[in-house]
């Protein structure tokens, strides 16, 4: 049975990622769902309790994008495009606004708002537009193990242990800072691999956007409502508003104001490649005793544990893998906490090699091919073994030399 689910799981990641014929991305992870249920492999129970803690984040890509075409579609980053000024320091600053965003806030409001500004920045300074938009993608990947509110998996796995953001920050400040730093420099040496500046957005959208960006009012309206949501994704979480609520809210807001409904946006498909994914996983790990890969003290068991983190994520995607390793690390505090980091730093920094490894990633994925962009899995793959996995080991080795000074050598 063990070995069924896993096939299944299998199915589900190539038909996904590689798209055979040119199926759209959902087809296969729903399909070996649905055959995972019919066959028994699968209880309803078991999908229902996999889908649980996945609803929220599904919840708020499903919201996020919305928002982020409604504003591009006002205008709104294009007139925010005009305010970054051309030279050689615009490439690193952006990569340090990047950097910031990801860490104070989250990854995945910043891939939503970040990816279209910097589309709309490459095309105005003739930047090749991949290249530039690989940015937030990648820092999303690099710059999430700062602090518990960089990352959803930080803050299941702090809420779990009860580690506080200076704990957080001591143990994966500084591998996640060598991380961005190693990342930025083999960046900068990976431009041929972007391609072109890509296709232009349609007409539709160049011209609606064209006719708004010049309104100064734009700028403004745009910038208080950004504003808000960057405030209730911050403050949210601590009065029980959920990042979802948040940006759908902010989605009324802009249908009311624009008179428009962008239900074309909404990303339906991408949803149900993270949901199908999650189920899988869930139920092909049932039965399989990971304590031996993901426990233990010293060097070797925490390059192995990172190693089969960052490996688990790339294939079901980092939360389901996080769930799923979270049960392997033992009691609650002491060593418990040192067998933590090397995971969560396998979850957040590791998937850069699958499009399916982060729901960050898919978010990107989705934006990219509305902004007139698209990028393979190949592309992404590529990208990702130049510059997210040297990074990902420089900060391993980071965590591993510091272990000891932090009580976990």
């Amino acid at each position: 049975m063990t070995v069924a689910r896993l096939a299944l799981l299998v199915v589900a990641v190539a038909g996904a990622t590689l798209r055979p014929r040119r199926i759209p991305a959902f087809l296969a992870p729903v399909a070996c769902v649905l055959i995972a249920l019919l066959s028994g492999l699968a209880s309803w129970h078991e999908t229902s309790h996999a889908l649980s803690p996945l609803l929220a984040p599904l919840a708020f890509l499903l919201t996020a994008i919305p928002l982020a075409v409604l504003l591009d579609r006002l205008g709104y980053f294009e007139q925010l495009a005009a305010l970054f000024g051309n030279g050689r320091w615009l490439v690193p600053g952006l990569w340090l606004l990047g950097t910031g965003t990801v860490a104070v806030l989250n990854l995945d409001a910043a891939v939503v708002l970040l990816t279209p500004l910097y589309f709309r920045i490459a095309s105005r300074h003739g930047l090749p537009a991949r290249f530039v938009c690989f940015q937030p993608v990648v820092l999303a990947l690099l710059a999430s193990s700062f602090l518990p509110v960089s990352n959803l998996t930080n803050l299941i796995a702090s809420a779990r242990f009860g580690i506080g953001p200076l704990e957080w920050f001591e143990h994966l400040g500084a591998p996640a800072a060598v991380a961005c730093t190693v990342g930025y420099l083999c960046y900068r040496g990976a431009t041929r691999l972007a391609g072109d500046s890509g296709a232009p957005v349609s007409d539709d959208e160049e011209s609606a956007t064209s006719a708004t960006a010049r309104d100064g009012s734009v700028l403004a309206g745009g910038s208080v409502v950004v504003g808000l949501v960057l405030v209730g994704f911050l403050v949210g979480p601590s009065i029980g508003v959920r990042a979802w609520e948040v940006a759908l809210a902010a989605d009324l807001v802009l249908v009311a104001s624009s008179k428009r409904l962008p239900l074309r946006s909404v990303p339906w498909e991408t949803a149900l490649v993270a949901a199908g994914l999650g189920v899988l996983a869930t139920a092909a790990v049932q039965g399989v005793d990971l304590s031996s890969l993901l426990a233990g003290s010293g060097p070797l068991a925490m390059i192995r544990a990172a190693a089969v983190s960052a490996g688990g994520a790339n294939v079901v995607n980092n939360l389901p893998a996080l769930l799923v390793a979270l049960p392997s690390v033992a009691g609650a505090g002491g060593r418990a906490t040192c067998q933590l980091w090397p995971i969560v730093l396998g979850v957040n920094a590791g998937p850069g090699l699958l499009i399916t490894g982060s729901l960050s990633t898919l978010l990107w994925v989705d934006s990219m091919r509305r902004l007139g962009a698209p990028v393979t899995a190949g592309v992404f793959c590529r990208m990702g073994l130049r510059v997210v996995i040297p990074a990902a080991v420089a900060a391993l080795a980071v965590l591993v030399a510091f272990a000891p000074l932090l009580g976990c050598g």
